[in-house]
């Protein structure tokens, strides 16, 4: 595989992550062509999802409101930031190098923010920095999540790329192999089981004709590999763990080695789209067939006698990986969806049912609960997000985080401005800890006011009355993916 190539593969497999990849953009229609041309239009660079140019550190932060004294620790989040952009027309959001945002919370007080471009060695080489480590053979500064294991930071790509480590400061520390034993790929979603001190994941690659499940132990090794055989090479972004099942999506999203594609995947509607269940400790996986979907992220999975329910976002299908405005992917055909699907074991059959069929993404759940029964969600929905993929006017659709009680099938919305869109909220616990939602939900959110953004902190308990807190931030924190609370 080229480098090129391999560049490409890594790059798609984030592209697809959510909404898809771009050939293009500022092309005009034929209803145009009489006219002078458009001014070019690029998305991707502008607004919400503007990367950022330098690297800052600010201390002492400004907030509005009272940050609870319980928070001590660090809300990190990462996202793509492109550096060195040399063609906006073949620029996509999701396929710039990962840039950690970080707020340092202590004794009632934003210490500092903090971010940093994780320092693959094409990073480096673009700062002009040396790469002290080996490079690795597909690298990639990973953009789509970061979270805290065992005491180590680790960023994380898909399909190829390897981890980086990085420290309290958001300092690269190199490649992270997890002491050696990680062979291959890994991925951007984990799933860390607290009650068993485990940490799972399901790792594919285009030249495998498998995927894979490894599980690492409290040691931070990764101590067993379950090879799943699949066909075609699909994309895994994700998928579900209970107490003693892992729950595999194959849709069909698969590999498309034609040259000249800016993303090497496509939909293929010769694959057909199933569910799979396997015991956590290995062996066979029984699969489901389901109606073609486009699977994006986990909420939690849990078990109910002889069912697995697994609750999820999906978006329709099919879709154009690219479309004729360069807007293509899964978002463009419709936005996503919060569903349930049940795993009926004993029946051999699964049902689908939405539970909330407003536009949202990035579900979370208090990450004490995976792979164990749950009661309530996060999920956001940003509105310049839904506006891009699905090409309508600025402003069409609101900007809201929303707690979902999946108990009752109520749900409370946190609205916030025009221009205020909000990325994923991720809750943390109260110190008292006396209930499933007795803590916080940490989110950025674009302030149009200031043309920068907050760290708003919710009451999980009463989400929709004012902020606790506003951290204002010196400058925006353009739309990302995920991120995670690193509790001291």
């Amino acid at each position: 595989m080229t480098e090129p190539t391999r560049r490409n593969v890594l790059r798609g497999a984030a592209a697809l992550a959510i909404g898809g990849a771009a050939a293009s953009f500022g092309s005009s229609g034929s209803a145009f062509a009489a006219q002078a041309p458009a001014k070019p239009r690029y998305p991707f660079l502008e607004g919400a999802f503007a990367p950022v140019t330098e690297e800052v550190t600010a201390f002492g932060l400004p907030v509005t409101g009272r940050i609870p004294s319980d928070l001590c620790g660090r809300y990190l989040r990462t996202g793509p930031n492109v550096l060195g952009l040399e063609d906006p027309r073949a620029h996509h959001w999701m396929l710039g190098e990962g840039m950690v945002h970080g707020v340092r919370l202590r004794d009632g007080k934003a210490e500092w923010y903090r971010n940093r471009w994780v320092r693959s060695s094409g990073v480096a080489a673009k700062l002009g920095e040396r790469y002290p480590w080996p490079v690795p053979a597909e690298d990639f500064a990973p953009n789509t999540h970061v979270m805290a294991h065992h005491g180590r930071i680790l960023a994380l790509q898909e399909s190829g790329a390897p981890p980086y480590e990085l420290d309290g400061e958001l300092n690269t520390l190199g490649p992270f192999d997890f002491s050696g034993s990680l062979e291959g790929s890994y991925t951007a979603h984990t799933k860390f089981d607290a009650r068993a001190d485990e940490l799972h994941a399901v790792t594919y690659h285009p030249t495998w004709d498998h995927v894979r499940h490894l599980m690492v132990d409290r040691t931070g090794r990764v101590v067993r590999t379950t090879r799943i055989p699949v066909t075609d090479s699909p994309m895994m972004h994700d998928f579900g763990l209970t107490e003693n099942y892992v729950v595999v999506f194959d849709v069909p999203v698969t590999f498309d080695p034609q040259p000249g594609k800016v993303v090497p995947y496509q939909w293929n509607t010769d694959h057909p789209a199933r569910v799979g269940v396997m015991k956590r400790d290995g062996g066979p996986v029984r699969w489901f067939g389901v109606d073609p979907v486009f699977y994006s992220h986990t909420l939690n999975a849990y078990e109910q006698g002889s069912t697995v329910v697994v609750d999820l976002t999906t978006m329709p299908a099919p879709f154009e990986v690219a479309g004729k405005q360069g807007f293509g992917g899964p978002s463009a055909s419709g936005p996503p969806v919060l569903e349930r699907w049940t795993i009926d074991l004993a029946q051999g059959r699964v049902r689908r049912r939405v539970l909330d069929d407003r536009p949202q993404e990035f579900p979370r759940v208090n990450e004490s609960l995976v792979s164990r029964r749950h009661r309530y969600g996060y999920s956001a929905s940003p509105g310049e997000l839904f506006d891009v993929y699905l090409d309508k006017p600025s402003g069409s659709f609101g900007n809201a985080l929303i707690k979902h009680d999946l108990r009752n099938g109520r749900s409370e919305v946190h609205r916030f401005g025009r221009g205020a869109d909000a990325s994923e909220a991720v809750f943390v616990p109260s110190s008292r800890g006396r209930a499933e939602d007795d803590g916080y939900a940490l989110a950025y959110v674009n302030n149009p006011d200031r043309n920068a953004s907050d760290l708003v902190i919710l009451a999980a308990q009463d989400f929709t009355a004012k902020p606790l807190a506003r951290i204002h931030l010196p400058r925006p924190v353009p739309l990302g993916f995920h991120g995670s609370w690193v509790a001291d």
